[in-house]
């Protein structure tokens, strides 16, 4: 059983560091004109399948891969999501952004502890959680065809819910060291990749509601 505290603090750093790629791939890049039409132009539907490939190949090889590649690969998971997260600071505005993102961290912050020091095990709901998500994508695919915005809401709302229980979910599943993952590196870049999921998620769904457009 590896420290839990001493991951933790790996687990959060690498976590930063992911958000911090995306965030500022993403700025970087809705304000510079040419690569934000590369990005959206033809490259679109290529970065979105690089983003699947990518996180799919981290989360079931990590425990065959050295130190290295998991945190490369990491790295440039963050990278890919920040260039597809670009047109959230040409839609929002700026100051808006960064106080979605201020309610994320504090929602993050609280259901982190929540997942740290309770007794309750969170870790028999984690099948109920994803089979939640799978529904939820195949009522978003539902509703392109549909166009219903009452439907939408609610999606983005029960998604949202989701989404802040995964924090917690997440949090007692790297506490109890369940990815059975020897290396502690790997471990630490995997716990990440699980947190930094929960994050943007929540992010995206708390823009859409609350977000100001850009004028």
């Amino acid at each position: 059983m590896l420290e839990s505290n001493k991951i933790f603090t790996k687990v959060f750093l690498w976590m930063f560091i992911g958000l911090a790629i995306t965030f500022g791939v993403g700025y970087y890049v809705s304000n510079n004109e040419i690569m934000f039409l590369n990005v959206f132009g033809k490259c679109y539907y290529f970065l979105i399948i690089a983003e699947l490939v990518v996180v799919i190949v981290l989360s079931a090889r990590i425990r065959r891969m050295s130190s290295m590649t998991a945190k490369i690969m990491f790295c440039l998971y963050s990278f890919l999501t920040g260039l597809t997260f670009s047109s959230i600071f040409l839609l929002y505005n700026l100051m808006s952004i960064i106080y979605v993102f201020g309610i994320t961290a504090l929602i993050f912050l609280i259901f982190a502890l929540i997942g740290y020091f309770t007794k309750i095990d969170l870790t028999k709901i984690g099948v109920y959680l994803f089979m939640i998500i799978l529904a939820i994508l195949i009522c978003e695919i539902i509703n392109i065809f549909v166009k219903s915005a009452t439907f939408d809401f609610a999606l983005v709302v029960i998604c949202l819910i989701v989404f802040i229980i995964y924090i917690a979910y997440d949090i007692q599943v790297i506490k109890r060291n369940l990815f059975a993952i020897d290396s502690e590196d790997n471990l630490a870049i995997y716990g990440a990749l699980q947190l930094y999921l929960d994050f943007i998620n929540i992010f995206i769904r708390l823009i859409r509601l609350f977000g100001r457009s850009r004028d």
